[in-house]
C-alpha cells in the first residue's frame, strides 16, 4: 500500500464490450417499450400477464416489507444508500466508484424523469406519471454501480464480472419492482422500463467516467515525464 488513491477503472476492461451492447439493447428496450404505452392510462395485456395493478396487490406482513422496500427508493433512503456506497468506496480508496455511485445513479434517474414527459403513461391520475420507474432505476443503478467496483477491486474475469453485474442489477432491480407493483404504484412494464433505463445509463456513465479520469493533463493522472511523476532529467552536472 502506497497511501495514492487507486485508480482502478470504473468500467473493467473485462466487461466494456458486454457492457456496451447490453447498453444499447437496453436503451432500445426503453425506446419500444416507451412508444408501445405512450399515453396510455391502464395496464396493457403484458401488465395483465403478471398481475393486475388496479389496487394495492399484497396485505398484511408482506406490505409492510413492499413499504419497508419502497423506502430505499424515496429521497431520504435513497440518499442513505448513496452515502454508505460513496463511504464504501472511498474506504477502497476507490473514488472513480465513488464518483460513479453518485453520478450513475442520479443519472437514471434524471433519465427516467425526461422520459415519464415524453412518454405521458400515467397511474392512478393524470398526475402520476409512471413509465419508467425512477425507484427501480435507481435501485438497479446503484447495485450496477457497486458490483463494478467490487468486479475491478476482485480482479475478477469477464465471466465472473458480468455475473457479478447482471446479478446484482437482477436481485436489486426485481426487489424494487415488486415492492412498486404490489403498491400499485407501478405496472410491472414500468418496472422493466426502469431496470433497462439503469443498464442503458451506468455502463455508459462508467465509460465516460474513465475517459476523463484517464485524459492526459487530468490531475489524476502522474506526469508522464517519469513513472513516478518526477521530472526523469539527471541533474546538471553529471
Amino acid at each position: 500500500m502506497t497511501g495514492r488513491p487507486t485508480t482502478s477503472a470504473s468500467l473493467p476492461a473485462a466487461l466494456r464490450a458486454w457492457l456496451g451492447l447490453i447498453a444499447v439493447l437496453a436503451a432500445s428496450a426503453v425506446a419500444v417499450v416507451g412508444v408501445q404505452y405512450a399515453g396510455h392510462s391502464e395496464a396493457g395485456r403484458v401488465d395483465r400477464w403478471f398481475i393486475d395493478p388496479t389496487a394495492d396487490s399484497v396485505g398484511g406482513p408482506w406490505r409492510n416489507v413492499a413499504l419497508a422496500t419502497d423506502f430505499w427508493g424515496e429521497p431520504a433512503g435513497a440518499a442513505l444508500l448513496v452515502v454508505a456506497a460513496v463511504a464504501g468506496c472511498l474506504l477502497l480508496r476507490h473514488r472513480r466508484g465513488a464518483v460513479l455511485v453518485v453520478v450513475g445513479a442520479g443519472l437514471a434517474v434524471v433519465a427516467t424523469t425526461l422520459v415519464k414527459s415524453v412518454v405521458d403513461r400515467t397511474i392512478h391520475g393524470a398526475d402520476n406519471l409512471s413509465y419508467p420507474s425512477g425507484h427501480t432505476a435507481f435501485a438497479t443503478a446503484l447495485a450496477v454501480a457497486v458490483a463494478l467496483v467490487a468486479t475491478g477491486r476482485l480482479g475478477l474475469g469477464r465471466a465472473a464480472g458480468l455475473s457479478l453485474v447482471l446479478g446484482a442489477a437482477l436481485a436489486a432491480g426485481a426487489a424494487m419492482g415488486w415492492a412498486q407493483v404490489a403498491l400499485s404504484a407501478h405496472y410491472p412494464t414500468d418496472v422493466l422500463g426502469g431496470w433497462c433505463t439503469a443498464l442503458a445509463v451506468v455502463p455508459v456513465t462508467a465509460w465516460l467516467i474513465d475517459r476523463v479520469a484517464d485524459a492526459p493533463g487530468h490531475p489524476a493522472q502522474p506526469d508522464a515525464q517519469s513513472p513516478g511523476g518526477h521530472d526523469a532529467r539527471p541533474p546538471e552536472g553529471t
